[in-house]
């Protein structure tokens, strides 16, 4: 199953999963309805009195009042809580549970192990690095995703895992998390927590029914002696107990949907994993250790049944209905066949044994650092001389002008599916990138002035002075002064490891207040545009910048439903192709051909002119705005079309890796670093 194949299942996932709320909330409103037309019987027989008859009508006004409290009761619950959990995004939902920041200047060698392993997935899975967590308190070997969308994802895991794990299942365990925020659980996952708590605010209110009615009983038993004025209260007591009743009910079967749900998505992950790290004895590792060890994946934090659907395990003890995971031992011999029990027998027992060295420890000269390189790295995939891209992977950066052969019927399966390959491409650019600068990105009062040094011209001339007078007027001499220099350290750096550079200070830049946040883009823009020009490089850039940090301010208006389809989005498809065409070809004959092999490839047997759009880079934007919108089908089509245009001539250059990273990236088709070669022959 490839991601757009994925995509499409989770969207099914979600309708089915709104069909069978909707179903559920049904029920509630009917059973609510029972309720209030049974008290209002009895009111009605205890008015008529011994022996008069009873007036059996049924008020219908009344009923469709209270079915429109219900209904606005759920739904303002479940938007509520659905929108405290998106103003927060991942890393909110990660402070609820007690978890603490991995800063990224870490000391602590577990911290950065956590760090370097969650980066290295991130840049090979082509997502944004997200935020990371930890349950520090928590023993048991657990982790979770969270967040509305890639942008502001949050990863968390346990002290147990960083306790008791060794990398590679370490590795294994975050890849199952990557693949939910890949698969596009964690809106899954909000959906499903918002829609429990409508559900349940109905048993909350009626147990707030039943207090108050009993306290104002009590009340007037008191002062009234044996009168019947606490009639009344007893009634609202009888309703508040049947809501309660309803409410709890209604979770009940509520929590049955999400469990089912839940399950099938953690069988989905678990393969994810394997297919993410090329192989499976990391996950099944973590998963013996869970079996094995007493802590096991509890957790003790006491908002862990609303988050029990995200985790990697159990987060406790749970009926078979309940459970949000599949079977343990299903588990793991899914994953290793060969799988005997008695090989948890003998982890107790090395558990059990002394130690001089920590199992982390003794690891710690094999890992290998890949700090916070973000996702879109740019044309790792080419290669110096015929080594292709697998060997520049592992050897070093191939020259700016390095050409690589690409195979194009291959892009599209590419997306989302990283091999072993991107790994050793993440570590190469890594290596490359000086440690100063690496630093300077890390640092929060430093990572703005190293992305604004990124957008400053190459030479020092008329252009560089009026940046350099932009940033004076707007943020003051110091900001200046410190562009300045870091302009001139970059002016040297490889043309492969400036996107990647940015991309590192990005999560700097995502933690700055709204108002700072958009005077900086403003004030990036206002670089960009000092010379009256836009180029490749500056657009790339900019756009990075809207995808992995702007979006993050919004992420579920910035996430596009997609339900567009390709037929209805022809003219944006065709000024994307064209231009792709164009930067690729400088010859307009070969251009135009490189055009008509995506087109063909999109809208088979059909004729599209080839003509470039005056203003290319508002063309752009508008075109990656609205293909953005496209259901998961119609965004392959699109992809294998960039494939063809960008390999009809067989080679891929550093230009053309660049622009297909952003534009998948806009469209939220990330790629990973190594773009597959073509079969050599």
């Amino acid at each position: 199953m490839n991601f757009f194949a994925r995509e499409e299942h989770a969207r099914r996932s979600s309708r089915r999963l709104v069909v069978l709320f909707v179903l559920a909330v049904i029920a509630v409103v009917v059973a609510v309805d029972l309720v209030v037309f049974f008290v209002g019987w009895g009111q009605q027989v205890r008015a008529a009195g011994p022996g008069e008859p009873v007036v059996n009508s049924v008020n219908w006004v009344l009923l469709a009042e209270v079915s429109a409290i219900v209904l606005a009761v759920i739904g303002v619950g479940s938007l509520y809580r659905s929108l405290s959990l998106r103003s927060g995004g991942g890393p909110g939902v990660a402070r609820a549970m007690g978890a603490t920041p991995v800063p990224p200047d870490t000391d602590n060698f577990a911290w950065k192990r956590l760090r370097n392993v969650v980066e290295e997935i991130a840049i090979a899975s082509g997502v944004p690095v997200p935020e990371i967590f930890v349950m520090e308190h928590e023993a048991g070997i657990n982790a979770f995703a969270a967040g509305y969308s890639p942008a502001d994802a949050a990863v968390c895991v346990t002290q147990g895992c960083l306790d008791k794990l060794t990398r590679d299942e370490m590795q294994g365990v975050i890849a199952h998390e990557f693949s939910h925020v890949l698969n596009g659980d964690m809106r899954l996952n909000i959906r499903l927590i918002g829609l429990l708590f409508g559900i349940l605010i109905i048993g909350m209110l009626g147990r707030i029914l039943v207090y108050s009615g009993g306290r104002v009983s009590t009340g007037r038993s008191r002062s009234d002696s044996g009168g019947s004025g606490g009639s009344g209260t007893i009634y609202i007591a009888a309703i508040g107990l049947a809501l309660l009743i309803i409410g709890y009910v209604g979770y009940f079967f509520g929590r049955l949907i999400q469990a089912a749900v839940a399950r099938t998505r953690e069988s989905l992950a678990d393969a994810s994993a394997v297919q993410f790290t090329r192989q499976s004895s990391g996950i099944a590792g973590a998963l013996k250790k869970i079996a094995a060890l007493a802590e096991g994946s509890d957790l003790e934090a006491q908002k862990k049944q609303e988050v029990a659907h995200m985790l990697f395990g159990e987060g406790g003890r749970a009926m078979s209905w309940f459970a949000t995971h599949p079977p343990l031992m299903e588990r793991i011999k899914s994953l290793d066949p060969a799988f005997n029990p008695d090989e948890l027998v003998q982890i107790i027992e090395a558990w059990q044994q002394p130690r001089q060295v920590t199992p982390r420890q003794a690891e710690e000269r094999n890992d290998t650092s890949l700090s916070g390189l973000a996702p879109l790295i740019i044309a790792a995939t080419v290669a110096a001389g015929g080594g292709g891209a697998r060997a520049a992977a592992r050897g070093p950066l191939p020259a700016a002008g390095a050409t690589a052969h690409v195979d194009a019927g291959m892009l599209a399966g590419q997306v989302a599916q990283p091999a072993a390959d991107d790994y050793r491409a993440a570590s190469a650019l890594s290596d490359g990138v000086p440690e100063s600068l690496r630093a300077v990105a890390r640092d929060a009062q430093q990572a703005p002035a190293l992305v604004l040094a990124l957008a400053m011209a190459r030479d020092d001339g008329d252009t560089r002075r009026r940046q350099l007078a932009l940033v004076r007027s707007g943020a003051g001499e110091a900001q200046a002064d410190a562009v300045q220099a870091l302009a001139g350290q970059l002016a040297n750096l490889h043309p492969l490891l400036r996107l990647p550079l940015a991309s590192l200070a990005f999560p700097n830049l995502r933690r700055l207040p709204r108002p700072r946040l958009h005077e900086f883009v403003a004030r990036l823009q206002a670089l960009i545009n000092a010379d009256g020009h836009v180029d490749l490089a500056e657009y790339c850039l900019a756009k990075l910048v809207q995808v992995q940090v702007i979006d993050a301010l919004d992420p579920a208006a910035a996430f596009a439903a997609g339900s567009a389809r390709l037929r209805d989005r022809v003219e944006e498809a065709r000024d994307l192709f064209a231009l792709v065409a164009a930067y690729g070809n400088e010859d307009g004959d070969r251009a135009r051909q490189a055009f008509q092999s995506a087109a063909e490839e999109a809208f088979p047997g059909r004729n599209l002119m080839y003509a470039q759009p005056v203003d290319w880079q508002r063309a752009l934007d508008a075109a990656l705005g609205k293909l953005d919108r496209l259901r998961p089908a119609g965004k392959e089509l699109v992809i294998r079309g960039l494939g063809k245009a960008i390999a009809d001539d067989g080679v891929v250059n550093v230009a053309e890796a660049e622009l297909l990273r952003v534009i998948c990236a806009a469209l939220h088709c990330p790629l990973p670093p190594i773009l597959q070669s073509a079969p050599a022959g």
